[in-house]
């Protein structure tokens, strides 16, 4: 590449990414522009978010009345820019409701406190769901004497800070107004990271919450749309109070602003400007498919299991262990001379090169005859009495029979069954022994293994669904399926792209059927997200999670126990089945009985369907009548680790594998000499 082709190419990639700067900060420039949205969250116990922001804002000169806990607006002339604050108290759920549409995050550390076990689950929950540009400060630094600890503390606390963070180069102190002002500088000119997941949508700090006053009239959000285009078709998250369906999208402009007079919309009775109506494709709130559509597939499941006869233990398409053995190939009729019952079953038909003078015909009563004496070839050299060498009596006692000892005493009946009984530590077991059982005496194999089958391997032999449907959930055959997942999620993507109202506008949106409750329980002083959702979110499908616990988890975890999920805009409860990763040739995943901490899983369930990578965070409960929307400032959730989503799949067999010793009596016999 020659002097003049590398100048063209450095010149164009320059370019390009001053485009890109100036689509990312176009939302946020002018008179008319978005608010930047810093969510101010304390770590420490005597951390104050709103004496925080009254030092910010005294910085610049500017007083504006801050609220203990809400959402405040301001106007920075200075930088020409418009700063929306969000201060909160140390609670868990409403700092990340703040983190996660806020685009800097100021975190408000203490010279005296060290951050508790709260502060550090709220620092580590909010940047694994997703953090934008991170700022921290230190408040109250001048309490702390002499002065000359003081650049101590705050190296301290950047060391702290960098543990968790390590792009953050200064701990700024809120007690310096030239910091502030510095600090201010940087809120106003600087391009927010942002968060990848949140952007592929479009989502809303809610500014108002309008109830309806009449029946038959609509709730109404009113906040400025963020990140894509906002269309009346798709369904809305809004916080914790579920998906909704949009009735109408009108415009909001605040008292200061001017219309246009060339903006093209329709003006309603009230006067309202309608930016966008939904159309007849508008998503319905239907989870399932229609019971109709999926009929004949049930009819056809039906009658693969009704024909399907199974025998014993399936192992590879073989039957074993059954009382029918007329499945059983047929020995031959003509074998060897001196071949055995057991051997004969090995010959599975009658062409043998040798001649026909050796072979015989055989007995189908049986080959034993009680006048042949037993041959080592019989497999039987125990069945006759050892002839004694000499005639003369034997100088030893007779001989005698030694067998296994079983439980026909009550003493060691006893302790069997108080050793079958015993409650040990079962994950511990798990890790040691995995996939190990016991089976009961009085039990028959082949009916506590109805539902296993034999595989040669796991990850290649076939597995035969057909006999899985008969243990399917109800609503299974109306799950979402989604066959070709990438060339699905980049239809859905792009159709995100293009229309919808425009990102920076302040709107007025509608909503259909919220339910009174909400609007009674709904706390101004609590930030309310909404967000988008992008087309079939709102099925439900078979969910799949990369989950990798905590390695400071102090137990493991079991498979089907209660877990609370953050996956993107949403919060549900969910039981999951947890099974090995990877890629294997049958889809088929070994599962996993304990999640050992340290480790990863895939744990799956049915839920919403979720579109690309989206952090998780998954939650237990310390407190079990806890409820998430209560207003409680205590340790009432237990971070247990954090995952990503992945493509859903309604054919991923989650098989468990057992293994068994077994044991046979043997008789042993002392002979004589």
């Amino acid at each position: 590449m020659s002097k003049f082709d590398r100048r063209n190419q450095a010149r164009q990639k320059q370019q390009t990414k001053h485009r890109e700067h100036l689509r990312e900060t176009n939302i946020f420039a002018g008179k008319d522009g978005a608010p930047r949205i810093v969510a101010v969250i304390p770590l420490c116990e005597d951390g104050d978010a709103a004496a925080a922001v009254r030092q910010l804002n005294a910085s610049l000169d500017i007083e504006t009345e801050v609220p203990g806990e809400g959402v405040v607006r301001t106007d920075i002339d200075r930088f020409k820019q418009k700063v929306q604050y969000i201060t909160v108290k140390r609670d868990l759920i409403p700092c990340l409701d703040a983190g996660r549409v806020a685009d800097f995050v100021i975190f408000i550390l203490s010279p005296e406190q060290e951050v508790d076990a709260l502060g550090e689950l709220i620092l580590r929950s909010v940047e694994s769901q997703g953090l934008s540009t991170l700022l921290t400060i230190v408040q109250g630094l001048e309490k702390v004497e002499p002065a000359k600890r003081r650049p101590q503390v705050l190296s301290s606390l950047k060391s702290y800070v960098t543990h968790f963070h390590p792009d953050q180069e200064k701990v700024h102190n809120l007690d310096n107004r030239q910091e502030c002002a510095n600090l201010m500088r940087s809120l106003c000119t600087l391009t927010p990271k942002g968060v990848r997941w949140r952007e592929e949508r479009s989502w809303m700090l809610v500014d108002e919450v309008t109830p309806p006053t009449n029946e038959g009239e609509f709730t109404v959000l009113t906040g400025v749309i963020r990140g894509k285009g906002l269309k009346a078709d798709r369904l809305v998250q809004i916080s914790d109070w579920g998906d909704f369906q949009i009735e109408k999208i009108t415009a909001a402009p605040l008292a200061s602003k001017k219309r246009r007079a060339d903006e093209m919309a329709v003006d309603d009775a009230q006067g309202e400007t309608v930016l966008e109506i939904p159309t007849l494709e508008q998503d319905d709130l239907e989870e399932l498919a229609p019971e109709e559509v999926m009929m004949n597939d049930d009819i056809d499941a039906t009658m693969s299991v009704a024909t399907s006869d199974k025998r014993g233990v399936l192992l590879d398409d073989h039957n074993y262990f059954s009382d029918d053995e007329t499945h059983l190939p047929q020995m031959p009729k003509r074998l060897p001379k001196g071949t055995s019952a057991y051997q004969a079953a090995w010959y599975l038909g009658d062409n043998f090169s040798d001649s026909g003078s050796d072979m015989e015909d055989l007995d189908e009563q049986g080959d034993l005859n009680m006048d042949v004496p037993a041959l080592p070839q019989d497999g039987i050299e125990g069945f006759a009495p050892r002839e004694p060498t000499e005639a003369a009596p034997s100088e030893y006692p007779q001989s005698e029979m030694f067998l296994d000892p079983k439980p026909d005493d009550e003493a060691e009946a006893e302790q069997l069954a108080a050793f079958r009984n015993r409650k040990g530590d079962e994950a511990e077991e798990d890790r040691e022994f995995p996939d190990e059982i016991e089976l009961h005496p009085n039990v028959l194999a082949r009916e506590r293994l109805a539902k296993y089958r034999g595989l040669k391997s796991l990850r290649t032999s076939h597995w035969e669904e057909a006999e899985d449907r008969a243990h399917e959930p109800e609503e299974w055959r109306r799950l979402l399926q989604v066959p070709d997942y990438k060339s699905a999620k980049s239809s859905v993507t792009r159709e995100a792209l293009v229309g919808g109202v425009a990102p920076g506008t302040r709107v007025n949106i509608y909503l259909r059927n919220v339910p009174a409750s909400y609007l009674v329980s709904h706390n101004p002083s609590k930030p309310l997200t909404l967000f988008s959702l992008l087309r079939h979110e709102h099925k439900r499908t078979v969910v799949n999670f990369n989950m990798t616990l905590s390695s400071d988890c102090p137990a493991p975890i079991r498979s089907k126990e209660e877990i609370i999920v953050q996956c993107g805009p949403r919060r549900f409860i969910i039981n999951p089945l947890f099974s090995q990763g990877g890629n294997t040739s049958n889809d088929v995943h070994k599962f996993d009985r304990f999640l050992h901490p340290g480790t990863s899983t895939i744990a799956s369930f049915i839920g919403p369907m979720t579109w690309g990578s989206v952090p998780a965070l998954f939650f237990k409960r310390t407190k079990p009548d806890y409820d998430m929307t209560a207003n409680v400032a205590t340790l009432p959730l237990k971070l247990l680790g954090t995952g990503t989503s992945l493509p859903p799949s309604t054919h991923r067999v989650i098989a468990k594998r057992i293994s068994m010793c077994i044991f046979e009596d043997y008789f042993l016999y002392l002979n004589q000499y």
